[in-house]
């Protein structure tokens, strides 16, 4: 132990020696940040399969509506591999994926994250449009006909809502003048807690050893961001509904005498949320985006609004895991500086300050991002259709479906290089 004292024998001659009072060197301090040593993986044992040998094996959610199916597919894949995520963060639709991820034991979570999104996927009065006899083979329709198809649905969510999910406040509501902040929206979530309460334990949520939880929201008075964990807070169904409280479609929701909106009005990912997290341990992070930053050229004032959506809602995540990269080769490199300052100099500030940045732990970053489909626009974060949930699901499951055949994109990242990103969509997937 650094610092520590202790007494060694010697023998000289034949004889024992006074006890030598000695002072050893103190250990490294980078280490400390990083985690304790032996809280670290030394790497997977022979056999077996190379996530495991990571300590924090995050799932990250963006927000992205009725987008959110293709995470619900990309889970689905994840169990299919044998990977279970210790940690799951989200924001938005991000955040009721989670719930429902968390709120259920490993063996159920498909099964109810298929039952949530087919029971939120259906309209509150009249049947869905994709179970008539007319649109069964929708799917295969022209592209004008399925853009209006999609429209079609988009528009029933706008004036009917869905089920147990939202619907739309009377027109008195809408121009009337609330004391309650809860009040002022297009449309009333009062359903979604039951919702979440039918398909989530609660109890199951609160116990962070079994699986971490972290949901964003943004503070409506001061407007600061602000993480929802359950390693600090008990998390209830108001956690997750004000981490989609879009405005002014939904109102905000309270949480201790505070008003909360949407995470995705300031930022749309967790991921810096997991990355920057102490203490500092090796991770794999698979990184579900419902939103490309890139895009074509629009050429028509709906390719204008959904090209400003996917913009606007990706929240810039390659800068991110760009930054994050480059800082972590920093910590990685101030750690080897570190370890070549002589013992006597260790017992500094200025040494204890740089400890607490330096650190030679690990990133994996497996980026999923949905891809759009051509006869899709800027109401496809609302197009809540059944058959649009079925395709979106199906993307999710065919992505990481073909990112797990390359199983040595999980490997632990080496020393040199401790931040590597994979992407099955760019290239060959490697870039570090």
């Amino acid at each position: 132990m650094a610092g520590k004292e202790r007494q060694e024998t010697q023998e000289a001659g034949g004889r024992r020696a006074k006890p030598v009072r000695q002072r050893k060197a103190p250990a490294l301090a980078p280490v400390e940040p990083c985690g304790a040593a032996e809280d670290l993986p030394k790497g997977p044992e022979p056999g077996r399969p190379p996530h495991e040998a990571y300590a924090v094996r995050a799932l990250v959610l963006q927000g992205g509506g009725a987008l959110g199916a293709y995470q619900a597919g990309v889970y689905q894949g994840l169990a299919e591999g044998g990977i279970y995520p210790n940690w799951v963060a989200g924001i938005s639709i991000g955040a009721l994926n989670a719930a429902i991820i968390a709120g259920n034991p490993p063996e159920r979570r498909v099964e109810q994250l298929r039952a949530f999104w087919e029971y939120i996927c259906a309209q509150p009065w009249l049947p869905s449009l994709s179970h008539s006899a007319m649109f069964e083979n929708a799917e295969s329709w022209p592209e004008p006909l399925r853009v209006w198809f999609d429209g079609l649905h988009a528009a029933r969510a706008m004036f009917e809502g869905q089920r147990g999910f939202f619907m739309p406040r009377n027109w008195l509501e809408l121009v009337t003048r609330y004391s309650d902040p809860t009040r002022a929206s297009y449309y009333d979530t009062t359903p979604l807690k039951a919702t979440l309460e039918r398909f989530a334990d609660f109890d199951l949520i609160n116990r962070p050893r079994e699986m971490r939880v972290s949901v964003g929201a943004v503070n409506v008075r001061t407007g600061n961001f602000a993480y929802f964990d359950n390693t600090r807070d008990t998390l209830r169904p108001e956690h997750f509904m004000a981490s989609g409280a879009l405005p002014p479609g939904f109102p905000a929701v309270e949480i201790d005498g505070e008003y909360y909106w949407d995470g995705g009005l300031v930022s749309n990912t967790p991921l810096a949320e997991v990355l920057t997290a102490q203490p500092r341990r090796d991770a794999l992070i698979f990184q579900v985006d419902l939103w490309s930053a890139r895009g074509k050229l629009p050429h028509d004032l709906s390719d204008v609004a959904e090209r400003q959506k996917d913009i606007q809602y990706s929240s810039r995540t390659r800068t991110i895991t760009d930054y994050m990269r480059e800082q972590q080769n920093f910590r990685r490199m101030l750690s080897e500086v570190m370890a070549l300052v002589p013992a006597s100099k260790r017992d500094s500030d200025w040494y204890r300050r740089a400890a607490e940045h330096a650190c030679d732990a690990r990133r994996n970053v497996i980026q999923l991002i949905y891809r759009d489909k051509s006869f899709e626009n800027s109401a496809k974060d609302y197009q809540f259709g059944s058959l649009a949930m079925q395709e979106h699901w199906s993307s999710g499951l065919d992505d990481i479906r073909e990112t797990l055949r390359h199983p040595h994109w999980l490997a632990m990242p080496t020393r040199e290089h401790p931040f590597v990103t994979h992407d099955v969509h760019r290239g060959n997937g490697d870039h570090q």
